[in-house]
């Protein structure tokens, strides 16, 4: 795997065994939010990832190195991934080893954080949800899906999507599911690209 691979899969495991596990045990819910460095769950337990550090209310813990039960063992709470809600995840497993490359971490991170601020900018009154199953920050309009990856088996770098449920025509139209754009390619016009997406429908 590539260093933005990597980390990617270690980040995927951090949301969905380090996050929205633990919060659709207590709460039963899944979604998470992208917060200021990272993201976090949107109800109790408050659990947020934070550069390379898992945060909770009462401690800081380092991940890199580390299992996902070693780091959920360290912050006092019990790791796993959500039960009977979805198929298809990442398949990561919890005595994994989390890696994290600096720059891979800040390149997804920054990627979530510039689809959340695009996002809210193109749609105000949704709210962008963090999905720990695919591991992107989306949200639908009309059935039709927006949102930011940081990349997956269809595209292997963050990038940006529009995702309507019915298939369309025409030239916007590239990608099986709809439409995508790298963000280096987007060079952070990524509410525009949502714009014209809409536009094109």
């Amino acid at each position: 795997m590539t260093e933005l691979a990597t980390t990617r899969r270690s980040l995927h495991g951090v949301a969905e065994l380090l996050l929205a596990g633990p919060q659709h045990r207590a709460a039963g819910r899944i979604e998470l939010r992208v917060v200021d460095g990272g993201f976090a769950t949107v109800v109790a337990p408050a659990l947020r990832l934070e550069g390379d550090e898992l945060v909770t209310n009462s401690v800081r813990v380092p991940l890199a190195g580390r299992t996902y039960l070693d780091v959920a063992a360290s912050a006092g709470f019990t790791a796993g991934e959500p039960e009977g809600v979805y198929s298809g995840g990442p398949g990561v497993r919890l005595d994994e080893t989390i890696t994290l490359d600096a720059s891979a971490l800040t390149r997804v991170l920054q990627g979530f954080a510039d689809g959340d601020r695009a996002l809210r900018e193109f749609a105000p009154d949704a709210t962008p949800v963090l999905w720990p199953e695919h591991f992107d920050v989306a949200i639908t309009v009309d059935e039709v899906n927006y949102g930011v990856s940081p990349g997956d088996d269809y595209l292997g770098e963050p990038y940006a999507y529009v995702g309507p449920f019915e298939p369309r025509q025409g030239e916007f139209w590239t990608a099986p599911f709809g439409a995508a754009r790298p963000l280096s390619e987007l060079d952070g016009a990524i509410t525009e690209f949502f714009r014209t997406g809409r536009a094109n429908l």
